[in-house]
């Protein structure tokens, strides 16, 4: 049975984005199953609006904002019905040796949380952040700046590390 030239699209954007969709998703919304969902809707959008992209880097970032945008939404839709994210979440998380920075990661607001998540986790400068946001890169910088202060905070306080 071969492949329509749909399915082959949709398995090459997953097998090469669905892990950092997934992964930006879940720092949002601290539920798989809500993350898998945003990770599907992502590549529903860009099926649907099939942008022209002049490089990868750009299909990327616009998977991205497509997602962090689709998490937000969520996220209110949640607050909306009073849906309890985290209780799943915590009971499914793998823990790594790093484990513990992620969940301090996971105390900061959303705007510093995002963040840190696309500056170290998937690697983006602060300028591509910025576009992807759509924020100016004085404030993502900021973002960052601030996110960096809570995070040694949390961490001092919850894990008695010293700077």
């Amino acid at each position: 049975m071969a492949l329509s030239v749909q399915e082959i699209r949709i398995r090459r954007l997953l097998n090469t984005y669905g892990d950092s969709i997934f992964r930006l998703a879940r720092s949002y919304l601290h539920n798989e199953a809500d993350a898998q969902e945003i990770v599907q809707d992502t590549i529903i959008q860009l099926l649907r609006y099939d942008p022209d992209f002049p490089d990868s880097g750009k299909e990327k970032a616009w998977l991205m904002k497509t997602a962090a945008n689709l998490s937000r939404n969520r996220i209110r839709f949640n607050q909306t019905h009073e849906t309890d994210e985290l209780q799943e979440q915590l009971a499914a998380e793998e823990k790594t040796d790093l484990s513990y920075v992620w969940d301090a990661v996971r105390q900061l607001p959303q705007k510093q949380r995002e963040v840190i998540h696309l500056f170290y986790q998937e690697g983006y400068s602060t300028k591509e952040i910025a576009e992807i946001l759509g924020r100016m890169e004085g404030t993502v910088r900021a973002d960052l700046s601030r996110a960096r202060a809570a995070l040694k905070t949390i961490l001092k306080e919850a894990y008695d590390f010293e700077e």
